[in-house]
């Protein structure tokens, strides 16, 4: 054992650079700036401050950034959040101008419904409303890559694997997500379905621990779902 130990060292060692290799996202060209928009699930506790230790949160977002920052720092792509939490579609179009539109993105990634599900926004209100700002968006950008993450429900004190999304007006805000990606070219985010794979491999408590907000390892799958879907959109 003592000679192989060695050996299995050396091979790691070799196979380590490849082992965390990222290929570059198509839809990131040099100074990209990537936008992410939405709300808790996003704003992630960040910070509001210039300080780049927290500027971005701890979830998927900064996964993000991280992995395609530390990757290509050439490229100088710059990333941004300005999640809010609580915020519903009504919050994000009193905001958009400020938030969204004066950001100028290159890249402009969405994440909202469920506040607009807790609160009672009827989804004919959600849907026009949604509309509206990616309207806007790209009105004042006519070559915005836009992707939309469909929001999600898990049961977090399930233990078998899940299938579908428990929670039926959920459903509904994710139907009218697909719409509006198929109408504005968009990409879209199905990290519902992800979630769902992933109590395949774990009960659902290790993904997200109160029905709505991911923990670490969901904040993971969020990222890895995203990446793989951004890839796919712009090959």
């Amino acid at each position: 054992m003592k000679h192989i130990l060695p050996f299995l060292i050396t091979l790691l060692l070799t196979w380590a650079p490849a082992l965390h290799a990222v290929d570059l996202l198509h839809a990131f060209t040099p100074g990209s700036r990537i936008l992410f928009q939405g709300d808790s699930i996003t704003d992630g506790n960040r910070g509001r401050s210039a300080d780049p230790n927290h500027i971005l949160g701890h979830g998927y977002v900064f996964i993000t950034a991280a992995k395609f920052g530390a990757a290509f720092p050439a490229l100088k792509l710059e990333f941004l959040n300005r999640g809010v939490s609580g915020n519903t579609v009504l919050d994000l179009e009193k905001r958009w101008q400020a938030d969204t539109l004066d950001l100028k993105p290159d890249l402009l990634s969405i994440l909202i419904g469920v506040n607009d599900q807790a609160r009672g926004v009827p989804l004919e209100v959600y849907e026009q409303t949604y509309d509206k700002i990616i309207t806007a968006a790209k009105t004042a950008n006519p070559k915005l890559k836009l992707v939309l993450c469909e929001p999600f429900w898990l049961d977090h004190r399930a233990t078998e694997p899940q299938e579908g999304c428990p929670n039926a007006d959920i459903v509904k805000r994710q139907e009218i997500v697909a719409r509006l990606a198929q109408k504005h070219g968009a990409a879209l985010v199905h990290f519902q379905a992800a979630l769902n794979r992933a109590t395949e491999r774990a009960p659902a408590a290790h993904w997200i621990w109160d029905d709505i907000h991911p923990t670490y390892a969901g904040h993971q799958i969020l990222a890895d779902e995203w990446r793989r879907t951004v890839r796919k959109f712009w090959p």
